[in-house]
């Protein structure tokens, strides 16, 4: 059984509201594809972190790198369970400008019994002029002992 992008959507942002402080930056899901994730975090008052010139905070930034790497090792190993950070490095590059939205795009390159590792990159207009680089582990979950295997995509696994 097969699940449509859009319901894979629906389900991911679903998840990524019910943590109440993605939900409150607002951030969205804008695409899926096997092992990547986008999220967006639109611009708003609430996460200026100067008030002198309107650059977003770096924690927003911080919670939408990390929330869109996350993600993607859900959707990455198919189950949409926690996977707690284990290691989080993000290379700032330069200042997000002052009312735009911001996209991080994440991967999933490798997979082991107990950690899976993910990059990112957030930006604004062009992703080849990024705001922000990132690679972070997260600890794999146990596959749900109900779990039918579905189609996952390939990703280096060790075992």
């Amino acid at each position: 059984m097969t699940t449509s992008n859009a319901s894979m959507i629906e389900t991911a942002q679903q998840a990524i509201n019910a943590a109440r402080h993605c939900w409150v930056l607002g951030l969205k899901v804008e695409s899926i594809a096997a092992a990547n994730l986008t999220l967006s975090l639109p611009y708003s008052p609430q996460i200026i972190g100067n008030p002198e010139n309107g650059v977003i905070h770096g924690g927003a930034l911080t919670t939408l790198l990390d929330t869109t790497c996350g993600f993607s090792v859900a959707i990455a190993l198919n189950i949409f369970m926690i996977t707690p950070t284990l290691d989080l490095r993000i290379d700032y590059m330069t200042s997000a400008k002052p009312n735009l939205t911001v996209y991080a795009t994440a991967e999933v390159y490798r997979i082991t019994k107990h950690v899976v590792f993910c990059r990112g990159t957030a930006y604004q207009d062009d992703i080849s002029k990024p705001i922000a680089y990132c690679v972070a582990t997260f600890m794999r979950p146990p596959e749900p002992s109900n779990s039918h295997p579905q189609s996952k995509p390939e990703i280096p696994h060790e075992q």
